[in-house]
């Protein structure tokens, strides 16, 4: 690389989830190369030798370059960067920025946190597409996008092989392109082709929003000035008080250390976290069970019958706690539909 590298004109960012790996191995086939574009992709993959995977299958099917993202790559035209596992995304002064701050949307990295970053970075010369997943992850990105100029491409939920995302963002927004795959590389050059070289002026709170998510942790004034109003709940997370996010164009709640959920993730997450609290319930009851049981032994092995007979009746007491704490831990199990 030279001193006089000249960065990509547009950028295309790519979110997917659950059967978002098939539709990007197809998607990835109808990249044209040429277009003065880079491309960057989040895909809520948790094992962690899963991006070299994902890498791999990429270079199968494209001459373009792929990688995984590395903090401070500069951004190359035709150049394909894959976001690692458990570690945020950014574009940031031409560059990638990788980051550890808390998750959004249960998710690190998120597609929203790329999103947003790219749509602060390149305003109407950036182009996101969403693909096959659950939930509603990327709306709120698509929406920061969209509001700074650019635009957005959903996968045909017909042809998703999981909708919800797609879904999401075409319920709670205008898009420009709903298509297949197929034709996904054609729509990329024309919209490229037809877009001004005068960029939009991106707003203030999706600046304000993105510089949240470069930060390890953020304070209370960062999401106050984001214009939240501090609502009933709490970060399951990590227990600070949960503000309410205005103006987005879905129900998102951030805490002041940076933890984000829509609705939906909400929901899903105080289940976990309520799971999670429970699991640790229910070890405590059968400990203290075993530790009646040898009361109860020892009690009698000292001919003291009536104590023994009052450690049966508490373990009796307690293996009824028990048996309905199993039974709420299956009931929460149902919420776990991500």
């Amino acid at each position: 690389m030279n001193d006089q590298h000249i960065p990509p004109k547009f950028i295309v960012v790519i979110g997917g989830s659950a059967g978002g790996l098939n539709a990007l191995i197809e998607l990835v086939q109808h990249f044209e190369k040429g277009k003065d574009a880079a491309y960057c992709i989040v895909l809520h993959l948790s094992r962690k030798g899963i991006g070299d995977f994902v890498v791999h299958r990429i270079k199968q099917v494209t001459s373009m370059e792929c990688s995984l993202a590395a903090d401070g790559d500069i951004l190359e035209q035709d150049h394909i960067y894959v976001a690692r596992p458990n570690q945020h995304m950014l574009v940031k002064d031409d560059k990638i920025k990788l980051g550890a701050g808390p998750e959004e949307n249960r998710w690190r990295p998120s597609i929203d946190v790329l999103f947003r970053s790219a749509a602060v970075a390149y305003s109407s010369h950036c182009i996101g597409i969403i693909l096959s997943g659950l939930l509603d992850d990327g709306t709120s990105g698509m929406w920061a996008i969209k509001r700074s100029g650019g635009k957005c491409i959903v996968q045909d939920p017909n042809q998703a092989e999981f909708p919800d995302m797609p879904l999401s963002v075409m319920n709670d927004m205008e898009v420009d392109h709903v298509a297949a795959l197929s034709d996904m590389g054609v729509l990329i050059r024309k919209i490229i082709d037809g877009t001004s070289d005068i960029k939009t002026k991106v707003p203030e709170d999706v600046i304000a929003e993105s510089k949240i998510a470069e930060k390890t942790a953020v304070g209370i004034d960062d999401v106050r000035n984001l214009g939240g109003i501090q609502s009933v709940y709490a970060c399951p997370d990590c227990g600070g008080g949960l503000w309410d996010i205005q103006g987005d164009i879905i129900k998102r709640y951030r805490c002041h250390i940076g933890h984000a959920y829509t609705e939906r993730d909400l929901v899903l997450k105080q289940a976990e976290t309520a799971g999670a609290t429970l699991w640790v319930a229910l070890r405590m009851m059968e400990e203290r069970k075993h530790l009646l049981r040898k009361l109860e032994v020892e009690s009698k092995e000292r001919g003291y019958s009536h104590m023994a007979a009052g450690n049966v009746e508490k373990q009796a007491e307690l293996e009824g706690h028990i048996t309905k704490l199993k039974e709420i831990l299956t009931d929460l199990q149902n919420y776990d539909t991500a």
